[in-house]
């Protein structure tokens, strides 16, 4: 009896033991996000895919549904990978600390980052630093500075900002020139002036609007909505002969409507914003706003994870298709669309108004609403 309960208690043991050995190994095992490209696990807890934006705006509500959307049609789930959003804090430096961050973790397959200072050294270090660890990095919405750093990483996904810009600015033109407005300052509004995206459109805009109209200024407001609005109060004091206020990231719109309707200045300015906040939405509905040029950041996320799973399986075939021209000027960008949205009614402009050379969709305001509604979204 003894000798049955001894050796029924070994085998037992042995049977624990062998479960250890092999625990230990599949840990031991267990591929590193540098090693085979950042390839996911095959078991246990799958890697991310990180999308770190610049800061917290509504505009990547839009583009998490995206992402996750793109999720589920790349079957992420299946190749052990997850899609995550992380949302910076609206400064370089909190970038700066998550990427280091992500360098110290061994579970991340591939960042997407909108980057903050297109000429922060320290953040382009850290992206080098990621990838030197095979970690696939990419730039999406907002790029780094191309001339100087474009070795940081091997794709862009988003706008091609300048030609957004470019739109804005015909459309401004286009509605100064129906209110027989010849002449004038306009001020341009961003979070900050040196980021890529928002030097972009604000070079393209110079160029379109038409050369009767002086850029008077760029007023940065650091991602605070109440020194926005105090800029834009700014704005129409300093300059009286002020005839444009020109949104160029997401919030600046409503801060715009809200104090030109404040300070009973709608009369004399023209309004032209990018993007759609669900607020800026329902200014240009009550005719606070003229005209926006809206990205698509929707298939800003869904692309992202189209690109990165197909980087991470050294899909050649994806990548060509996605970038048919790589090599060449522009080779490394994927452009995501642009939207022009005006008013209902009353708007001066219409299609055939708008630069056909510039690929876009032109929408009146119910219409988008519409497309937003079909996928779950109240603002882009």
């Amino acid at each position: 009896m003894f000798t049955r309960r001894l050796l029924a208690r070994c085998s037992a043991l042995s049977l624990l033991c062998f479960v250890g050995l092999v625990i230990g190994c599949s840990k031991s095992g267990k591929p590193e996000a540098g090693s085979a490209g950042g390839a996911a696990t095959t078991g246990g807890a799958p890697k991310r895919l990180i999308f770190l934006t610049n800061g917290d705006d509504p505009f990547w509500d839009a583009c998490n549904a995206g992402l996750q959307e793109g999720a589920k049609m790349q079957g992420i789930a299946a190749k052990g990978l997850v899609a995550v959003m992380e949302k910076n804090n609206g400064t370089a430096q909190g970038q700066i600390e998550k990427l280091r961050q992500f360098a110290s973790q061994s579970d991340i397959a591939g960042v997407a980052i909108s980057v903050i200072q297109a000429d922060n050294v320290a953040i382009i270090e850290e992206m080098k630093n990621l990838a030197a660890k095979g970690v696939k990095v990419i730039t999406v919405d907002s790029d780094v500075d191309r001339a100087r750093f474009r070795d940081a990483r091997p794709y862009y996904i988003g706008t091609d900002n300048i030609v957004g810009g470019r739109l804005l600015g015909a459309a401004a033109g286009k509605i100064l020139a129906a209110r027989n407005v010849s002449s004038g300052g306009y001020v341009q509004f961003a979070g900050f002036t040196d980021v890529d995206n928002a030097r972009a459109r604000m070079d393209g805009f110079k160029e379109t609007v038409g050369s009767a109209y002086t850029e008077l200024d760029r007023m940065p407001d650091g991602m605070e909505g109440a020194k926005a609005r105090d800029n834009v109060r700014a704005a129409l004091v300093n300059h009286p002969d002020l005839v444009a206020l020109v949104g160029i990231w997401a919030y600046d719109a409503p801060a715009i409507a809200e104090v030109v309707k404040e300070r009973d200045a709608r009369a004399k300015t023209t309004v032209v914003t990018f993007d759609a906040q669900a607020v800026a939405l329902e200014h240009m509905g009550n005719g606070l706003i003229d005209a926006m040029v809206v990205q698509n950041p929707f298939e800003m996320g869904a692309q992202t994870i189209r690109l990165l799973v197909a980087m991470i399986g050294d899909d050649t075939a994806v990548i060509k298709d996605m970038y048919p021209k790589l090599g060449t000027e522009n080779g490394d960008i994927y452009t995501t669309g642009l939207r022009v949205i005006v008013p209902d009614e009353g708007s001066p402009i219409k299609q055939e108004d708008m630069p056909a050379a510039i690929p876009h969709e032109f929408k009146k305001l119910s219409e988008f609403r519409e497309w937003l509604t079909r996928y779950g979204l109240s603002s882009s």
